[in-house]
């Protein structure tokens, strides 16, 4: 039977349409699995390949310790539907019909892209890639990539992309904590290496998702489309910080400011400045501007937009942790000498993801401080909780504030406005001071938290 890309676009259409297609994702991580377990929910044969053993045997248990909602549900579904499962066998990969990467892109020591990861994954597909096969990479990348590195590898095999298979560019545009909704949602970005390409990757994505898809004029329109949206996001937060830095000078509210310009319409949107918090984090933010700005250098140009939202976002946990000090100092007392609680550790409110997140360099400049630290993240398991500090987490949020002089909010999760603040003063010093590294409370609030005795302080709040 020929493979997608042999079809007529009308036969792949009926394809699709009657589910008759199957999909291989290398790596699978956080993105691999998240669109794994979707496909697989939407009746499609998916199977992931992953060099990590663990993942395998995981995945083929029907589970993860991927901290995301409803993905757990969604893989455990699919296993047992026998629509999802996973290998590290990469001939598994001759039998399906369209091939998705999506392994991860660090970054080196220069900051330019490290494409490593890639080249292995692509260079284990040349072996088995088959005529007619489609080849989506969603691999976070700067431009050229795809064409540069990618394609060469994989006509190593003797066919040609274009011709013999397929080759698209498609990046993953999901947020942590609502990836599989977003997946199903989000319009999705195409860029292929032929109209055919294109068209076949668009028909993948509207027809099984039902979600909307742009098809852009080439790979490189396609890889630099993602990096354009991390970069933006990252400057916004910046901006956002940069007048929460300035308002706490001033004395005004940097969330009232910050609400009250977003109501000027522009253009087809309002303004919309994000808000700030004790800094950013992530697998994409804190890497993909340095790839703009990476790119940049080799075409002569000193793009200066990156290096500033880097350097301002990276100044947050710094700015965090001085606003502890100065709350202990408020209480006269030695930061040394007092006890610190962290709530929350993630990068993002609501998920248990670690990765890149700046509350780690927040409980860094603390350990050095030599002041008594605990910390208590209920979303956060033991694993990825390493990978922030060794101090062990406590088990309840009350074990946590105990005798504390500090009780600071490094992430806003739901579950913490469950906890009565009345009842954690009780347990806490006289003065004990509150830090805000999430702007989680609003107006009202505060003023109950100085009501209760707290020494309140938040990023553009004081």
């Amino acid at each position: 039977m020929a493979k997608i890309y042999d079809s007529s676009l009308e036969e792949i259409k009926e394809i699709i349409s009657q589910k008759m297609i199957s999909v291989g994702i290398v790596g699978f991580g956080y993105i691999g699995t998240c669109i794994g377990a979707v496909l697989a929910g939407k009746d499609i044969n998916t199977i992931g390949v992953d060099t990590n053993l663990q993942i395998i045997e995981s995945i083929n248990k029907g589970i993860t310790d991927i901290n995301e909602p409803g993905l757990n549900e969604l893989i455990e579904k699919g296993v047992k539907a026998g629509k999802l499962s996973a290998s590290s066998d990469f001939s598994v990969l001759e039998d399906v019909d369209i091939v998705i990467i999506t392994v991860g892109t660090p970054l080196n020591d220069d900051y330019s892209a490290n494409t490593d990861h890639i080249i292995s994954a692509v260079q284990s597909i040349s072996k088995h890639i088959q005529k007619g096969h489609l080849v989506i990479l969603k691999s976070t990348i700067p431009p050229f990539t795809t064409e540069d590195i990618v394609k060469p590898i994989l006509e190593k095999s003797g066919l040609t992309a274009g011709k013999d298979f397929g080759l698209v560019f498609s990046p993953e545009r999901l947020a942590e904590g609502n990836a599989i909704n977003e997946f199903q949602s989000i319009p999705i970005i195409v860029g292929g290496i032929d109209d055919k390409s294109s068209k076949v990757s668009s028909l993948l994505w509207e027809q099984v998702l039902g979600v909307d898809t742009m098809i852009v004029s080439n790979l490189k329109t396609a890889e630099m489309t993602k990096l354009a949206d991390n970069l933006w996001i990252d400057l916004n937060i910046a901006l956002g910080n940069e007048l929460a830095l300035l308002s706490d000078k001033i004395g005004v509210d940097a969330l009232e400011v910050i609400n009250a310009a977003n109501t000027l319409p522009k253009v087809n949107h309002n303004v919309n400045i994000l808000m700030p918090s004790m800094g950013v984090g992530g697998y994409c933010l804190t890497k993909d501007p340095w790839f703009v700005h990476s790119m940049g250098k080799k075409f002569n140009l000193e793009l200066k937009t990156p290096v500033a939202s880097r350097k301002v976002n990276d100044y947050m946990p710094v700015y965090t942790f001085n606003l502890i000090e100065d709350s202990i100092k408020q209480q006269n007392k030695d930061l040394k000498n007092s006890k610190v609680a962290i709530l929350g550790i993630a990068f993002k409110n609501n998920t248990g993801d670690c990765r890149f997140t700046p509350t780690k360099y927040t409980i860094d400049l603390l350990e050095k401080s030599k002041c008594s630290l605990s910390i208590y993240d209920p979303l956060v398991n033991e694993r990825d909780a390493k990978t922030v500090t060794n101090i062990i987490l406590t088990k309840t949020i009350e074990e946590a504030v105990k005798s504390a002089d500090c009780m600071a909010f490094f992430t806003g999760h739901s579950e913490f406005k469950n906890f009565s603040l009345r009842t954690l003063k009780a347990l806490t010093s006289d003065k004990c001071s509150l830090i805000d590294g999430r702007n989680m409370f609003s107006k009202d609030e505060i003023k109950q938290i100085k009501e209760l005795g707290f020494i309140y302080h938040g990023v553009g709040r004081n």
